[in-house]
C-alpha cells in the first residue's frame, strides 16, 4: 500500500512539472505563431518584374 502512495506522489510531481513547463512556454511566447512557419514553404516568392541579368542600356 505504501508503494501506491509513492506512485501517486511521483505522478503528481511529474504532472506539476509538465504543467509548470507548459505555462512557462506559453508566457515566453513559444506558441504565438504555430501555423505560419509550417506553411511558409507552400507560399510563392514575390514575383519581380526586373530581370537582374539584363543590364540597362
Amino acid at each position: 500500500m505504501s508503494a501506491l502512495y509513492v506512485l501517486i506522489l511521483v505522478s503528481l510531481f511529474v504532472a506539476l512539472a509538465f504543467l509548470s513547463t507548459f505555462i512557462w512556454s506559453v508566457r515566453k511566447g513559444h506558441f504565438d505563431d504555430d501555423c505560419t512557419p509550417a506553411m511558409r514553404i507552400l507560399l510563392d516568392d514575390a514575383i519581380t518584374t526586373e530581370n537582374p541579368a539584363k543590364k540597362p542600356s
